[in-house]
């Protein structure tokens, strides 16, 4: 479905609210189409699109902030009120698409079947009175002067004039349905492409097209406007090459004839309003540039957002990346350095372990060492005494002399083998004192080289725990350092994105004042023509000026004439006389029609005359130039007022941007102190597990150890010193 704003290209007024909001956010779908198609209906209702008396650039905010237009009449019905509100939804989800449309009830009602038909055929007739009158109006210009005068003829062209002013609003009215007409000049920002239904031409009339390049080339003199006669011709071949072709046979001009009938059609615009809409839609390529350019302007703005959108994006993506690759490599080397210490401390258990089992082997060789030492001495000792003891023994008996000899002998042998029973157990109970002492002193070391290694463990897993905790506040600290870096970059980002959207929104701001500024100019310019207009009904001192300009165009009339005549002859002696009738016909309507447009050029002529003198306004033109300051003025403080509304909407988008990032920075630092206290109490709760269980596991041990040297009968072993025993 085709938006009616193709044929005012430039113009917002048909344009849904997402399309001027897609300026910005860059987005909408074919519902725009369902508003375009209510603004129409409201177009061809009240004859212009609403807003259409406002500045384009007003319009734009008109259309995007306000609600949806209505019908403003009361005379329609119910049903074509409700379609065009249906139509005219402000959110583009609540609008209908076509097919719904399509089951409207004002859609789906009976209506009568030739109603366009005889619609058209009531334009045409009202154009053709209207191309009648002009030409009449330019055979008087031709030959009342001489018949009746100058005065008669003024008389006469006033009449004319107020009965084509009746027939011209006439043909305005029914020709609404297709363009808008130009009841205000003044009505700025309006544009409209001619788009008419052109009368078919015979192919085989050469002189017809070389008339119209005549026509083309007609000049005036210096004091007219010099203007191209816009001849709206569709060639049958599509081309309008004038040499001469081969006479065609009888059965092919039939056939020619046939489908020229069937072909023709007339144009529903007269040769007036065609030429003025020419007129205006050659003024309003400036407006049409200015549009596009807005629009253009506002698609770059948007296209620069979104680039610095996505480069701030890829800007925090890397920033993002550089700061998760430090965050592992710390890690990594936080595990590393763990294993490291790991592997350390298994090192430094083995080789205590070994020094202890040497310690232990050294220290058992010693106390054996002794002990054997001891021995040695102490069977030395007995042996001395065993001597002494069998000397005095002997020595007693000897002094005995009244024991028998025999009974001596047995004594001595007896006290031998006491002495030597008793040297024996002496000997054994040193053994024994000696394995006592050995097993008692090996088990205290013992006891000694695992308190020891209960200590090595306690240092190892205390050094464990501190590294953990150096390298989990490192870990904190850098984490803390990433957060305030990142912050940062926010800010900054923020900061410039939101210095552009305002460095752009000035520019537009500045680019739609200078664009009113323009518009009021040109507003001014064409209520000063159209009051030059007005003053052509006092042409008292410049009739000789007017007069001047009716002689040049009664010249080219004559011109005119006599070619018509000159192709009428060549027409009738070369085309079939059953074809007469109908090559008289067209003739005679072509020429209606160009001396129509003559007639136009002449009025165009007579007005841009009157525009180049200097005329003073009356009372009611110096109250429109009022009115139309007023209206301006109101138009330029409703401009500001939207421009600083749209500033405020901006600056308060950006304290609410502001203060999310402020929320978003506060949360997330408020969740990474509270995950850095979680854990530092983790961490902290797992030193402490380790350590208890550590020391519950060692006491286990020691008392395990302590239970078993009990029961092996060796007591307390936590006071045993070694002492330097005599074991005799």
């Amino acid at each position: 479905m085709a938006s009616p704003a193709n044929s005012f290209v430039g113009t917002p007024y048909w344009m849904a609210p997402e399309v001027i909001l897609a300026m910005d956010e860059g987005q909408y779908d074919g519902k725009v189409d369902i508003w375009s198609l209510g603004i129409t209906c409201i177009e061809l209702a009240e004859r212009k699109p609403p807003l259409f008396n406002m500045n384009a650039m007003s319009a734009l905010y008109h259309i995007a902030q306000n609600d949806s237009p209505t019908l403003q009449s009361r005379e329609w019905t119910d049903s074509f009120r409700r379609f065009v509100d249906y139509c005219l939804h402000k959110i583009p989800q609540e609008r209908p698409a076509a097919v719904e449309l399509l089951r409207h009830d004002f859609i789906r009602r009976e209506r009568p079947p030739r109603v366009l038909i005889d619609l058209i055929q009531r334009t045409k007739d009202a154009v053709r009175e209207l191309d009648n009158l002009q030409y009449r109006k330019m055979k008087k210009i031709l030959f009342q002067e001489t018949r009746n005068g100058p005065l008669n003829e003024s008389q006469e062209e006033e009449e004319d004039s107020e009965h084509g002013s009746n027939l011209s609003r006439e043909v305005d009215s029914l020709g609404s349905i297709h363009s808008i007409p130009s009841v205000s000049v003044s009505t700025g920002s309006r544009s409209s492409s001619v788009n008419s239904m052109q009368e078919v031409m015979d192919e085989s009339s050469p002189e017809l097209v070389m008339m119209q390049e005549d026509e083309g080339t007609v000049n005036f003199s210096a004091s007219m406007v010099h203007k191209k006669d816009h001849v709206f011709v569709r060639d049958e071949a599509g081309h309008g090459d004038p040499r001469p072709e081969p006479r065609p046979t009888q059965s092919v001009q039939s056939q020619a004839l046939h489908y020229r009938n069937r072909e023709r059609f007339a144009t529903i615009k007269s040769a007036s309003l065609v030429t003025r809409q020419i007129h205006e839609h050659e003024q309003e390529n400036e407006l049409r540039e200015q549009m596009s350019g807005y629009k253009r302007m506002r698609r770059q703005h948007q296209k620069q957002l979104i680039a610095l959108e996505n480069k701030l994006k890829a800007e925090m993506d890397e920033h993002r990346l550089k700061l998760q690759k430090e965050v592992e490599t710390h890690a990594n080397n936080s595990s590393i350095e763990l294993e490291k210490l790991a592997k350390k401390q298994v090192v430094t258990i083995e080789k205590e372990a070994k020094v202890a089992a040497a310690d232990e082997k050294k220290f058992q060789q010693q106390i054996l060492a002794q002990q054997k030492k001891d021995l040695t001495t102490f069977l030395e000792s007995q042996k001395k005494q065993y001597k002494i003891c069998k000397e005095k023994i002997k020595e007693e008996m000897n002094e005995d002399h009244s024991t028998p000899k025999k009974e001596k002998q047995e004594r001595i042998s007896k006290h031998k083998e006491n002495l030597q029973h008793t040297q024996a157990e002496e000997e054994a109970h040193l053994l024994t004192q000696q394995r006592l002492y050995y097993d008692r002193n090996c088990r205290f070391f013992k006891r000694k080289i695992m308190i020891k290694r209960h200590e090595v463990e306690q240092q190892n897993i205390r050094e464990e725990l501190n590294k953990k905790r150096t390298q989990k506040e490192m870990e904190h600290a850098m984490l803390i350092r990433h957060d305030e870096s990142t912050r940062e970059l926010e800010y900054r980002q923020l900061h410039t994105l939101q210095k552009l959207r305002m460095d752009l929104i000035r520019l537009q701001h500045q680019t739609e004042l200078e664009n009113q500024l323009e518009y009021n100019k040109r507003r001014e310019r064409e209520l000063h023509r159209k009051h030059v207009m007005e003053l052509r009904q006092q042409p008292k001192n410049l009739k000789a000026m007017e007069m001047q300009i009716k002689k040049q165009f009664q010249d080219t009339c004559k011109v005119q004439t006599k070619q018509y005549k000159a192709l009428k002859n060549h027409q009738l002696e070369v085309t079939p006389k059953n074809e007469h009738k109908t090559i008289l016909k067209t003739l005679k309507d072509e020429q209606t029609r160009k001396l129509a447009i003559l007639a136009e050029q002449y009025e165009q002529s007579i007005n841009e005359m009157m525009a180049s003198q200097a005329l003073r306004l009356d009372e009611a033109q110096e109250a429109e130039c009022q009115a139309l300051r007023l209206q301006l003025q109101q138009e330029m403080e409703l401009l500001n007022a939207y421009q600083s509304k749209i500033k405020m909407q901006t600056e308060a988008q950006h304290e609410r941007e502001l203060q999310k990032l402020e929320q978003r920075v506060s949360l997330r630092r408020a969740h990474l102190e509270q995950k850095i206290e979680e854990e530092l109490a983790a961490l902290q709760k797992e030193r402490s597990e380790r350590i208890k269980i550590l020391l519950e596991r060692q006491e286990r041990e020691t008392e395990t150890f302590d239970m078993e040297s009990l029961r092996m009968g060796f007591g307390n072993l936590v006071t045993l010193d070694f002492p330097k025993e005599d074991y005799r």
